[in-house]
Order: structure tokens, then C-alpha cells, then sequence
């Protein structure tokens, strides 16, 4: 997770692209109509990689309930639940809510595996050509 006061297209792009290092690049990429999304670096990234920006119509989130479920979680369970003193002590608690999350929280759409079971079961698994990467949601 990328923590920041405030986060621009450029930071997005940086991130997607570290996190390409490591899993890859999707088909497409759904996202809401946020500034840093709706940008010209956003745009012209996601053009020069072949990639898909799947636009939530405004004022609809349902059209992405998985992110909207998980960032009510996350706020209610991370933000709302700690005072943060500056930056690095933000990081540090974040960093410490998203670990539970991933490794030791079992979700119900998952078959009650945590997040990071889920993944190791996923990349064990053959998957035709194609598949795995056709969605990311952010």
C-alpha cells in the first residue's frame, strides 16, 4: 500500500509499475473516476502497455464493491482506529493492518483462506492463457 498525504497519477504509475516488476502487468485495470486516474500520465501509461483503464461510472460504486468493501474496512478497522503522530508513523501502522489482512484474516469470498493462501493456492494452480491477468482492480 502506498501511504501518502496526498497521492498524484505520477505516484500511481510509480506503484503500478513496481508492482509489475514482481506479478506482472493486467489486461485491465478498474478503477473510479479519482483525479489521480483520470490524468494524462495514468492514461498515457496505461496506453503505451496495451492496458484497459475500466472506469467506474460516477456515483456508482457498486460498479467496484470489492475496492469499496475493502476500503471501508480498511478505514474502519486501520484509519479510524489510530491516531497517526506524522508520515513514517502512518506507514508503520498501515503496514502493520495490511499484514494482518493478507496473512492472518480469513474473507468468506476467498473459501475462508486468508488473502496471501488464496494467492500461493492461485499461482500453483495452471490457468489458461490470459486469464489471470484479465482484472485488477485498484
Amino acid at each position: 500500500m502506498e501511504v501518502g498525504q496526498s497521492l498524484k497519477g505520477e505516484d500511481v504509475v510509480n506503484t503500478l509499475n513496481h508492482i509489475a516488476t514482481r506479478r506482472g502487468l493486467p489486461s485491465i485495470i478498474k478503477v473510479d473516476n479519482g483525479s489521480e486516474f483520470i490524468c494524462r500520465v495514468m492514461d498515457k501509461w496505461a496506453y503505451e502497455r496495451s492496458i484497459e483503464l475500466d472506469f467506474s461510472r460516477p456515483g456508482k460504486p457498486t460498479d467496484n464493491a470489492q475496492v469499496e468493501s475493502f476500503n471501508g474496512r480498511f478505514r474502519q478497522e486501520c484509519l479510524n482506529a489510530h491516531w497517526f503522530l506524522f508520515l513514517e508513523d502512518a506507514r508503520r501502522k498501515i503496514d502493520e493492518w495490511r499484514q494482518y489482512y493478507n496473512e492472518m484474516c480469513p474473507h468468506s469470498a476467498l473459501q475462508w483462506a486468508t488473502p496471501a493462501e488464496f494467492a500461493h493456492r492461485a499461482r500453483e494452480t495452471p490457468c489458461p492463457t490470459g486469464l489471470r491477468s484479465r482484472n485488477f482492480p485498484l
